[in-house]
């Protein structure tokens, strides 16, 4: 008997073993090194990493900006990364987050435009197919992005582009099954992000200029997670079978009943700005605005 137990006790000791090593090894993996995945854009001087490479830090002054982007490009899927956004005075200041593809620019985008001190910030959400975008959507957020990390991300599939912030859909962007001009579900797309000054435009149309003294304004990342569709040339089989993957299974394909009354609040409280009611711009309207979010 005393065998018996002896025994047990020590398989239980040898799973329990295992079982720290598998879930030490998974969340080693879990975690994505800067190198591992990003290439700097330019200015390489002006980005810095923590000690242990999982927090990245982008920064810009009079002299330039910083970007990084992805070695892999992706068609199809979840991207998604934690922001920490430039705090006190950081108006005429862009931070941006996007897919991107060229030369003719597909792009799914969001850029926060900083503010004045005690003034919110505003995400800006945008999406370009072959160079035209003008689909511009700008929000507030239901909290200050400068004193905490948080996750931004984008679900893309052949139905639909979602945009979320902590996971809640801000913004929902539809496919109509037909052959257009408006969804880009063509090119597979880098994930890129920079830092930059834009004080021509950014903060109250421009009339708000960066205050160089200032400077260095600094945003910080971490947390980088992508489940996509990795291209390959000429063609990768994950395209035409990307219905075994979540984010392009049925249940992505529209919000789900949670996601439906998230995305109702947003509409009401945070939306500031949509391209689809802006009838002097645009006295027809551009055809994906008739699509319903809710479908």
């Amino acid at each position: 008997m005393k065998i018996r137990v002896s025994l047990l006790a020590s398989l239980l000791f040898i799973a329990a073993l295992l079982a720290a090593f598998y879930s030490s090894s998974e969340a080693a993996d879990s975690q994505t090194s800067f190198e591992n995945s990003f290439s700097i854009m330019w200015s390489e001087d002006h980005f810095k990493t923590s000690e242990d490479g999982q927090t990245w830090y982008l920064s810009l002054d009079k002299e330039t900006g910083c970007g990084f982007q992805t070695k892999q490009r992706f068609r199809f899927g979840w991207f998604s990364m934690k922001l920490k956004l430039v705090g006190g005075d950081s108006a005429g200041v862009v931070t941006a987050y996007y897919n991107g593809a060229g030369p003719e620019r597909d792009e799914l985008d969001f850029e926060f435009l900083g503010n004045r001190t005690g003034q919110p910030y505003l995400i800006q959400t945008n999406v370009y197919k072959n160079g035209v975008g003008g689909r511009e959507m700008r929000h507030m957020l239901w909290f200050d992005p400068t004193e905490e990390f948080h996750s931004y991300s984008i679900l893309w599939n052949n139905h639909q582009i979602v945009f979320f912030v902590d996971r809640v859909p801000i913004r929902v962007y539809k496919k109509n099954g037909e052959k257009n001009d408006f969804f880009p579900n063509e090119k597979p797309m880098y994930l890129f992000s920079s830092i930059w000054n834009a004080d021509e435009w950014a903060t109250r149309g421009g009339l708000e200029k960066t205050d160089w003294k200032r400077a260095p304004f600094v945003s910080s990342y971490k947390d980088f997670s992508v489940e996509g569709c990795q291209w390959e040339d000429p063609y990768p089989a994950c395209v035409s079978t990307t219905t075994k993957n979540w984010w392009d299974q049925y249940g992505a394909w529209h919000l789900s009943d949670s996601q439906k009354m998230d995305y109702a609040w947003v509409q009401r409280n945070l939306v500031i700005y949509d391209y689809c009611q802006d009838y002097e711009r645009y006295p027809k309207l551009p055809g994906e605005c008739s699509l319903s979010p809710w479908d």
